[in-house]
């Protein structure tokens, strides 16, 4: 499986940005979907996820929680991640991660992951 991520860029405090996500060479409608992002100087954290098609469900890390939602175009085997009110703080580079595992309880983990993008990077200034 390979994850293209595409939209980040530069914007200003309070802005918004849809990250997105293009997979191929698997089985997308299958997979849990998730963002994280890596902060300079901090740790690889989560952001977010979106769970296998049949199962139906997002979860976001508290820190974006009404501020990002996540979402996913099974026909076109894409994720978005809309992010508006952006502080500096959300300053990263943003990657995709893909498992065909359906264990939901560990989708905040990075080591449940097989699939991993290269990154896009997005910075907030003023």
């Amino acid at each position: 499986v390979q994850l293209v991520e595409s939209g980040g860029g530069l914007v200003h405090i309070g802005g918004s940005l849809r990250l997105s996500c293009a997979a191929s060479g698997g089985t997308f409608g299958s997979y849990t979907m998730a963002w994280f992002r890596q902060g300079p100087g901090k740790e690889r954290e989560f952001v977010s996820a979106i769970a296998w098609s049949e199962y139906s469900a997002t979860d976001y890390v508290d820190s974006v929680k009404g501020r990002g939602t996540i979402s996913r175009d099974n026909a076109k085997n894409t994720v978005d991640l809309q992010m508006n009110s952006l502080k500096p703080e959300d300053t990263a580079v943003y990657y995709c991660a893909a498992t065909p595992v359906r264990s939901w309880s560990t989708r905040q983990a990075m080591n449940s992951y097989h699939y991993w993008g290269q990154g896009t990077q997005v910075t907030v200034s003023s």
